[in-house]
């Protein structure tokens, strides 16, 4: 997908193209005034104040699109002008928008954009010619509120992009419906696996009893990898003291993305942004002896952050989430041996899934940036030189990313490149000298001295509902089908014949035996009909019993998204399945 911000032709063009929409909006609506109308990383926007008016839908947009073309085909010259800073507020002392833009900028020139009869508040650059930005298309528009304060009034945010050519245009706007075909959050309504009510809350997802099944496979399977390399699973609680946060330093680097304190009898509560604070206590339970070392603790952790309204995006970024989280204490001759398990098992976990296509990132901090990491050249150096040596001698091929460290030490990003949309950080591996310290953590070590451990803070799936999100997008909610929440949909052709209903309970039944989650589809519904909307669920396996089946004790099935329909003994098939689960076979 093209990133508008990146390219300058297209950065150029595309802001040229938020000008024209403003213009013709102008047109249509007298009342209209503008905020700002920047070039993002998906095309360009502009917030818009109607007065009274509402953008309602496509018929509107569509309306705004006509104005432009015939804005755009009059060929009006787009034409810098440079005015005094008292001559800007004389032009727009009407637009209380353009007035505080105008008010917050230093004493001197400043340019405004005329094109026709109308002219903007802008830095440019411009394309020369309005005739220029006539392959575009309006994608969307939304609610804004002005300066993003939710304070003030919300703004009709309208969102477009513009390419030089039609051919370009047309490219990008099938790129987007594949886009709306992946987008997890129309799969999850589909398959009927989460949903979000603003009743509830923005962010706080809700996962219906399919969605539930696919999440609790994930946390068996990572709880199952995790055993097995000795990890040790904890419970702690979604809230801790501020005094908690206070002693990790989280307070005074995070508190902006937490929910506010709550206070009680005295003390200041707040919902967990992370799990760190919580483990270094069970840690702090007991002394512990070198020879106890690496001690593993783990757990899927409800965390809570008030991320910014504008960011939220289903199950991929919420309010609420749950991490695949774990600290690792370990000694200083322990942390490459330790470190390179992590990574390894992040790729074997990336195996199992089948993803390929993700870089690793070796995140520092910006060492002129005293407010947020913690103050500590003499830890930050030790820290970053420690995680380097470690990637390079267990021969990771990484990039360094200046600035984008965890407040408390480096770490290693690992990023997947989604089917669709910009990369993001799915699993990540830190390296922290710092919170046991503040803890005042000890061992004893084999002189019989005190020690302060080091701590690896790892997640694996990153947080199992943003994993999800991912595995959704990738595979079209297609999953492998140890994964999805119905495996098996037996579907007799007539649903009023006993015989049939028979076989069809003893079809099931066997599948329940190895613990296939199968449904019967018993309605009074034409078979076409129940096996479209089979498809529609992403339902693996769709099994249709007839007479034949009956009477032949075979089943016939039919893979999602495939045509052609198989037929197998009953037994074969249980035996097949039960094979494909087990292995967690890809498709």
């Amino acid at each position: 997908m093209v990133n508008f911000k990146e390219d300058e032709q297209l950065k150029t063009l595309n802001h040229s193209c938020a000008h024209l929409m403003a213009q013709a909006i102008k047109h249509l609506y007298p009342q209209a005034k503008f905020w700002v109308g920047p070039v993002v990383a998906e095309g360009f926007y502009y917030d818009v104040d109607l007065g009274d008016d509402v953008i309602r839908g496509e018929e509107d947009l569509a309306a705004i699109e006509k104005e432009m073309k015939k804005v755009a085909k009059s060929g009006k010259k787009i034409i810098r002008k440079e005015i005094s800073k008292e001559e800007a507020l004389e032009m727009f002392k009407d637009d209380e928008y353009k007035l505080d833009l105008i008010n917050g900028l230093e004493d001197g020139t400043i340019t405004c954009y005329e094109q026709g009869d109308f002219t903007d508040l802008c830095r440019g650059p411009h394309v020369d010619n309005v005739k220029l930005c006539r392959n575009f298309k309006l994608i969307r528009h939304s609610g804004a509120y002005w300066k993003g304060d939710s304070k003030n009034k919300v703004l009709q945010r309208i969102y477009g992009v513009c390419f030089p050519t039609k051919e370009e245009l047309e490219e990008h706007l099938k790129l987007l419906e594949e886009a709306k075909e992946r987008d997890h959050r129309k799969i999850g309504k589909d398959m009927q696996l989460f949903m979000v009510d603003d009743l509830v809350g923005r962010g706080l997802p809700m996962f219906l009893p399919k969605g539930y099944t696919v999440w609790q496979e994930l946390e068996n399977y990572i709880k199952r990898k995790e055993r097995k390399l000795g990890y040790l699973h904890v419970m702690t609680p979604c809230v801790g003291t501020v005094n908690l946060y206070k002693t990790s330093g989280h307070w005074d680097h995070y508190k902006d993305n937490m929910f506010p304190a709550m206070e009680m009898e005295g003390e200041s509560f707040v919902l967990r942004p992370m799990n760190c604070p919580h483990h270094m206590m069970i840690y702090a339970n007991k002394m512990h002896s070198y020879k106890d070392l690496p001690i593993r603790i783990a757990e899927i952790a409800h965390d809570f952050r008030f991320e910014a309204s504008g960011t939220l995006k289903g199950i991929e970024r919420g309010r609420h989430f749950c991490q695949n989280d774990s600290h690792i204490f370990v000694t200083p001759d322990q942390i490459e041996e330790e470190f390179a398990g992590v990574v390894k098992l992040i790729f074997d976990t990336y195996k199992d899934f089948g993803i390929t296509d993700y870089r690793c990132v070796l995140s520092l901090r910006d060492p002129e940036d005293k407010v947020k990491y913690h103050d500590d050249d003499e830890m930050w150096n030790k820290a970053e030189n420690a995680l380097r040596k470690v990637l390079d001698d267990i021969g990771i091929d990484y990039t360094e990313e200046i600035g984008e460290a965890a407040f408390y030490g480096p770490k290693l990003d690992v990023n997947v490149k989604p089917a669709v949309g910009n990369e993001y950080t799915l699993s990540t591996c830190q390296l922290d000298f710092c919170l046991p310290a503040k803890f005042d953590l000890k061992y004893i070590d084999k002189d019989g001295e005190k020690k302060t451990p080091v701590v690896l803070h790892r997640a694996i799936l990153g947080s199992l509902d943003r994993f999800m999100a991912y595995i959704l997008e990738e595979t079209k909610g297609n999953l492998p089908t140890w994964l999805a929440p119905v495996q098996v949909r037996v579907m007799p052709v007539k649903t009023d014949n006993e015989d049939l209903m028979a076989y069809a309970h003893k079809v099931v039944d066997a599948l329940d035996a190895i613990d296939v989650r199968v449904e019967l589809d018993d309605r009074a519904e034409k078979l076409g009909y129940r096996m479209r909307e089979g498809q529609v669920q992403k339902v693996p396996y769709l099994l249709v019993i007839g007479f034949n089946e009956a009477e032949n004790g075979t089943v016939s099935y039919r893979l999602h998204g495939e045509a052609d329909t198989t037929v197998l003994p009953l037994d074969e098939f249980v035996q097949k399945i039960d094979t494909e689960i087990k292995t967690m076979a890809h498709k």
